[in-house]
């Protein structure tokens, strides 16, 4: 049987193209595992952020889905780790870790390639320049909300073997769950035009985002 692909209500169609998410809209499409795979598709050169708790499976969707660059910190970090000796904590060089992750981000948006970004969600300023840099182009930025619990989030740090300190997990906590809160009062954050919501069975569900 063909893969399924959501349309725009979320209604399974066959053999059809990606569902193009309009700008202004939230889609809830937590709990719709059920209705089988789905692809999310954006309009070409649009950038598409990530969001939700460390350990909450972001990194691991983008790696699944993204069919376009994707810029991830985690793979930034890894990339580090590999050159420096381990005996160097990660806090002394942190602050490099940063610089080029955000170097390496910088340089794809000016490219103006279709892009998706791993975000904590507690960054608002990276939202922020994102969304002035898609509008310079005329394209848009869409945000990716995955709505993981504390616990399933804790559970995926321990896999990964990385986990973050207690303050820090509280920050992304609060900043994620303001998030959440504005999309289901249906406000996309400020300078995104669109948010779609997922829980771990829909993200797990979602089979690729594309940028026809």
């Amino acid at each position: 049987m063909p893969a399924l692909t959501g349309t725009l209500d979320g209604v399974p169609a066959q053999r059809r193209a990606p569902a193009s998410v309009r700008p202004g809209r939230v889609r809830d499409l937590r709990g719709s595992a059920a209705r089988g795979p789905r692809r999310l598709g954006f309009a070409a050169g649009d950038i598409v952020v990530v969001s939700g708790l460390p350990g909450g499976g972001k990194s691991t969707l983008i790696r699944r889905v993204a069919g376009v660059v994707a810029i991830d910190s985690q793979d930034t970090r890894e990339r580090w780790e590999r050159r420096v000796p381990g005996a160097v904590p990660y806090a002394v060089y942190r602050p490099v870790v940063r610089a080029a992750h955000y170097w390496g981000l910088w340089r794809v948006v000016r490219s103006g390639a279709s892009v998706v970004v791993h975000d904590c969600g507690s960054r608002a300023w990276v939202r922020r320049l994102l969304a002035r840099a898609a509008r310079r182009r005329g394209r848009a930025l869409h945000l990716l909300l995955l709505d993981a619990t504390a616990g399933e989030a804790l559970a995926g740090q321990a896999e990964r073997g990385r986990r973050v300190s207690a303050y820090a997990f509280a920050r992304h906590r609060a900043a994620v769950a303001r998030l959440i809160r504005a999309a289901e009062a249906g406000r996309p954050p400020a300078g995104c035009a669109s948010v779609t919501l997922l829980d771990r069975r829909s993200a797990a569900a979602l089979t690729g985002i594309t940028f026809p």
